[in-house]
């Protein structure tokens, strides 16, 4: 995979902070709504429970997230489009835009007002999503040999240490199955959710270029419909941003 991160260490400290804006709780809700058109019970619906796992970890309250998944039974709801865009950054860099929208004509003009005013444009369907791999990724609060093993030994198909922590990938299909297994090891578990990972990733040694990328990217975070950004640009060690 695709080794240390530099950007995806300065992504995760700035989700750590996204705690702090409103938005947050509306885009979880979204994701947990969305989730809960597969079934309403978290027992028997490992995307509705990972949602839920996540909107507990920044302390949302219940009955925010009681209400996001009573969404599926209001007749006079809106309904939630899941929709992806793809796009080009700042030095051509690939960018995914996930959405849950209930409409879609004000959510594609803003993200793509964004990607214009950033310095990128967006892109046709198909153009972009080539360049990565539809993987679970799960954050573990633990690291060594022997907890690799652990991971590896419940269905994981990559593990590698990361900023403390270690770092795994595994098949969509297969993230709840090997989450699961991953707990009941009695290794802490932080993160579980699916994702895009780039098959290439491209090294940005330019601090210029490398912030222009950043605000791209800070700007799509900040859009109430995104729900997830991925893009395959990494930031090289040895520039400062």
């Amino acid at each position: 995979m695709s080794g240390h991160s530099k950007w995806a260490t300065i992504k995760r400290q700035k989700g750590a902070n996204d705690a702090k804006r409103g938005a947050l709780f509306t885009r979880i809700g979204n994701q947990i709504a969305v989730a809960a058109r597969s079934g309403t019970d978290p027992s028997m619906n490992p995307s509705l429970a990972m949602a839920i796992e996540k909107a507990k970890a920044v302390n949302m309250p219940m009955s925010n997230i009681d209400r996001a998944i009573a969404r599926v039974a209001d007749k006079n709801a809106a309904v939630l489009h899941e929709v992806m865009y793809e796009g080009y950054g700042p030095s051509g860099v690939g960018v995914l835009v996930e959405c849950a929208t209930d409409n879609l004509n004000r959510t594609y003009p803003e993200v793509r007002n964004v990607f214009s005013k950033k310095g990128g444009n967006i892109a046709e369907s198909g153009a972009v999503a080539f360049q990565f791999a539809r993987k679970g990724s799960i954050r573990v609060n633990a690291s060594g040999d022997d907890a690799m093993m652990t991971i590896l030994d419940a269905g994981a198909d990559d593990v590698e240490e990361v900023d403390g922590a270690l770092q795994v990938y595994t098949d969509p299909k297969e993230l709840a199955k090997v989450r699961d297994a991953i707990k009941m090891s009695g290794l802490p578990v932080s993160e579980a959710e699916l994702t895009f990972v780039p098959n290439t990733v491209v090294s940005i040694s330019d601090s210029a270029v490398a912030q222009k990328i950043m605000n791209l990217m800070d700007a799509l975070d900040e859009l109430d419909d995104v729900v997830a950004t991925h893009t395959n640009f990494d930031i090289a060690d040895d520039i400062a941003v």
